[in-house]
């Protein structure tokens, strides 16, 4: 159409003239044509401030700040005096550039120019000065002009609503009202982005009021900003009426803000209906609307429908839009340990991958359980140069936590310092952790002591550290100490707590801490709480008080409740309860090994051999095989594993001989040469030493893991060895018996001896809750 046009004011001469040609400019860059734009701008004869005006418009339109600011210079050179429109256009250019220094190159012309009063020029400079957060000088700026519009209001409570400055933000609405001038659905979707939080509510409902009262109920830009705010501060039904209030005038965006507001509130059906009524009315819908209702799918009822979703994702051609893959990854990932092949693939097939498709990819790797993967990936994306965010580093130092290992732990540590992520409250309780997990109890304190400790995150990955060490002591007093900073417990620090009064035996206090939560801190127990609930009271033996807690839940025991149960019966000797516990387990997770095994052993234990017998024919029936555990030990930055009767290491004949000389000295020395043994949980020391070192399966894989140590550990030089004996599970709190030791050994002559000194024993109980 601007060509047509163009053509007829060449036919009939008319393009000679500046006014005409200035329009055809304008049209032309509405359209983003920049190039014949500036070819018809080049052939004006007489060109005058429009004509420039139009063209820097153009350019900073097109993001192409370099040529507009050449413009400029040009123009100035040329004589042509600057006014309000060539500031206001070129002034939007830096600031979507970020180039300050430029910015306030213009406003020093401004000032010159004698600008600085005019409402245009000094809107677009106050608003540039806001998106740069450097909201004091937007305020100096909004002093100086005399007659402020709604555009100068709306700019500088931007700039306050940017930085989170709510207090400011809202006495700058009071101002704006004193004045006379009107809130219009700018103001008031701006004001709404600072109400994010259920203490909040009140003051929405009041902002809504005032909506109203403008006759802005309407306009589908507040109306959306509403229906946001609303959902953000806990309250999906004013969401919904306010979404049925505007039927008439529901935009695309309208529709997303309220199915994006069903996703966050977890309404997943809820929001996949809003997803098929868009549908039915033949709404087009964008990539934000499948980004959302992707989210709905992650939970496991949903996921077929997520399926359906990737099928309708394609057949709109929107899978090459990167947050709409990132969505599917995400599903995939949520979905269940054998769907991240899925989200692999996915993966694999983006042709355009940004920071989040990487990070995504590292975080499943790593919430799956898949660590080696997860530290292979890391180093891919490290020899890339990709960007890693604090998602990435907490990732990573979680696999290194879960593998145990230090010294690679301690380079992304480094990595982490580097790149300015360490005081992340992420990344800082991942290193808490992962130092934790790696039996550096001290090293873990300095983490958390090196982080602001206003975060509940960092305060709950300390508390478990020490929790899961023992120190239930210390652990409790960190919980006095976070309340005294008013730093807001949540339910995974009700976990760790519980979890130290277990440890140590304070049933009394553990007790009190359950039932206390949801009344003092408004917090409702979840299952994993009545899960350590029921540890609590198993550990102290008092097994009818566990049994009572399971049946008093107000909903349905899952299986970490029941596993729980299942251990503390093994401690307490109680085959009746425990039969039952295992029955209800075994309709959960028919499939699971580790509770045929438990009670298969307790049935031995008590020598009930027929029910042993059943226990084991059944297994045999459904398919059902123990898994063997893994030992592992790192040396010189090298992992090395093995399981029960493993000769598959490439030092197999070394090992055996070197595990030969350890077995005969520590016989010859009464079991416990040279053994400095602290034992976490409460586990009996010699039925540690017989369980780990002189039984059968379990122990022969780590008698290998040490004997490899004493191959490839010099004098005077140190190793760490882990292991897990999944046959010694306690119940559903105790996912892995891990033991880690740190172990030196100084080859002293004694008869051709090599001396072992053992440092550690490290035995971790809870997994860390998500």
């Amino acid at each position: 159409m601007v060509s047509i046009s163009h053509g007829q004011a060449i036919k009939s001469g008319t393009i000679r003239h500046t006014y005409t040609a200035n329009n055809i400019i304008s049209l032309y860059t509405k359209c983003k044509e920049v190039t014949p734009a500036h070819k018809l701008f080049d052939e004006i004869p007489q060109r005058d401030t429009v004509s420039w005006n139009s063209m820097i418009t153009g350019y900073v339109n097109f993001e192409n700040l370099e040529t507009a600011w050449e413009l400029l210079k040009t123009m100035k050179r040329y004589g042509l005096a600057f006014d309000q429109y060539t500031f206001g256009s070129i002034l939007k250019g830096v600031a979507f550039a970020g180039l300050l220094n430029l910015g306030q190159q213009v406003h020093s012309i401004i000032v010159k120019m004698g600008y600085e009063k005019n409402v245009f020029s000094g809107s677009a400079l106050l608003d540039m000065y806001a998106k740069y957060n450097r909201v004091e000088d937007a305020y100096a700026v909004f002093q100086c002009i005399p007659e402020r519009n709604s555009v100068s209001w709306n700019a500088l409570i931007a700039g306050y609503a940017r930085v989170g400055d709510r207090g400011t933000a809202f006495w700058l609405l009071d101002c704006m009202e004193r004045e006379g001038e009107g809130p219009d659905d700018a103001t008031f979707a701006t004001i709404l982005t600072l109400l994010n939080d259920p203490e909040l509510y009140k003051l929405t409902m009041k902002v809504h009021a005032k909506i109203i009262k403008y006759g802005r109920a309407s306009d589908t830009t507040a109306c959306n900003a509403t229906i946001t705010a609303y959902s953000e501060c806990g309250s999906i039904e004013d969401s919904r009426r306010v979404f049925d209030g505007v039927d008439g005038t529901r935009d695309l965006v309208t529709w997303n803000s309220m199915l994006a507001a069903y996703v966050v509130h977890s309404h997943s059906a809820l929001g996949i209906d809003l997803f098929i009524e868009m549908q039915g009315l033949g709404i087009e819908q964008d990539m934000y609307t499948y980004t959302s209702v992707i989210s709905a799918c992650f939970e496991q009822e949903h996921q077929n429908q997520g399926k359906s979703l990737h099928g309708l994702v394609v057949k709109r051609g929107l899978e090459k839009a990167i947050p709409v893959s990132n969505s599917l990854i995400a599903m995939y990932l949520k979905s269940n340990n054998k769907a991240m092949d899925d989200a692999i693939k996915q993966f694999n097939s983006m042709e355009f991958k940004d920071s989040v498709s990487w990070n995504s990819i590292l975080t499943g790797f790593s919430q799956n359980g898949l660590s080696e993967e997860a530290l292979k990936f890391f180093g891919q994306m490290q020899s890339l140069q990709l960007e890693v965010n604090h998602y990435a580093f907490s990732a990573v130092l979680r696999s290194c936590a879960d593998l145990a290992t230090l010294q690679l732990g301690q380079q992304v540590h480094v990595l982490a310092l580097k790149s300015g992520f360490e005081s992340n409250d992420f990344v800082a309780s991942s290193l808490i952790f992962m130092y934790s997990k790696c039996g550096v109890i001290e090293d873990a304190r300095k983490a958390f002591e090196a982080t602001l400790k206003d975060s509940s995150i960092t305060w709950n990955s300390i508390i478990f550290g020490y929790a899961q060490h023992g120190q239930g002591k210390v652990a409790l007093d960190l919980f006095s100490q976070m309340k005294e900073r008013e730093v807001k417990p949540d339910h995974i620090t009700f976990v760790a707590i519980l979890t130290a009064c277990s440890h140590i035996g304070l049933v009394e206090q553990g007790s009190c801490f359950l039932k206390s939560m949801e009344a003092d801190f408004g917090i409702p127990p979840r299952m994993e709480h009545y899960a350590c609930g029921v540890d609590l009271f198993g550990r102290a033996r008092r097994i009818d008080e566990a049994k009572a807690l399971v049946e008093s839940m107000p909903f349905e025991p899952d299986a970490m409740v029941w596993k729980t149960l299942l251990g503390a019966c093994r401690i307490c000797g109680d085959i009746e309860l425990a039969s039952e516990a295992a029955k209800h387990l075994l309709k959960l997770e028919p499939e699971e090994h580790c509770t045929y095994v438990l009670l298969s052993n307790m049935y031995g234990h008590l020598g009930r051999w027929d029910e042993r017998a059943s226990v084991k024919r059944v297994m045999k029936e459904k398919g059902v095989r123990k898994v063997p555990g893994w030992s592992w030990i790192e040396l010189k930055n090298e992992v090395h594993a093995f399981n029960a009767e493993d000769h598959s290491h490439p030092q197999c004949e070394e090992i055996y001989q070197r595990l030969g000389e350890l077995m005969r000295e520590i016989r010859r020395l009464g079991y416990v040469a040279h053994m400095k043994i602290t034992v976490l949980p409460r586990i009996s020391l010699i039925t540690q030493i017989h369980e780990t070192f002189l039984s059968t399966s379990c122990g022969l894989k780590f008698k290998q893991g040490v004997a490899m140590g004493g191959v490839e550990v010099g004098s005077s030089s140190a190793a760490r060895f882990e292991g897990e004996c999944v046959d010694e599970k306690q119940g559903g709190q105790l996912e892995d018996h891990r033991v880690l030791l740190e172990l030196t050994v100084a080859e002293e002559e004694k008869g051709g001896v090599v001396d072992y000194d053992w440092r550690k024993v490290w035995v971790p109980s809870l997994s860390y809750p998500e």
